[in-house]
């Protein structure tokens, strides 16, 4: 069972910044990893993703101001997250995708980011 560890979450201004990591325990595996964000009375969306071989994907909506970035060596992924604005108001969930065929997702618990004056 990989359990994911989040932190980073809290409150910031809108322009500022904030740094998200998550650390997965021991994986055995090919495995992705990424950030989903869910705020109230709205569904789950990927915010970023990076796979085992380092390509990134991200929403449109934080292209240009989000980087995710993954250390193989520590099992980690971080998200640096820059000129926040209050739509990225939203629950931050960790999530890493074991295997190639039949995949299997796991989560963290959840960071709370809150972009507000």
């Amino acid at each position: 069972q990989v359990q994911l560890a989040e932190s980073g979450g809290g409150l910031v201004q809108p322009g500022g910044s904030l740094r998200l990591s998550c650390t997965a325990s021991t994986v055995f595996g090919i495995y992705d990893m990424g950030w989903y964000r869910q705020a109230p009375g709205k569904q789950r969306e990927l915010v970023a993703g990076i796979t085992s071989g380092g390509v990134t994907n991200y929403a449109d909506s934080v292209k240009g101001r989000f980087t995710i970035s993954r250390d193989n060596a520590k099992n980690t992924v971080h998200l640096q997250m820059n000129s926040l604005k209050a739509d990225d108001t939203a629950v931050y969930y960790c999530n890493l995708k074991l295997g190639v065929v039949g995949r299997v997702d796991y989560w963290g618990q959840g960071t709370q980011v809150t972009v507000s004056s």
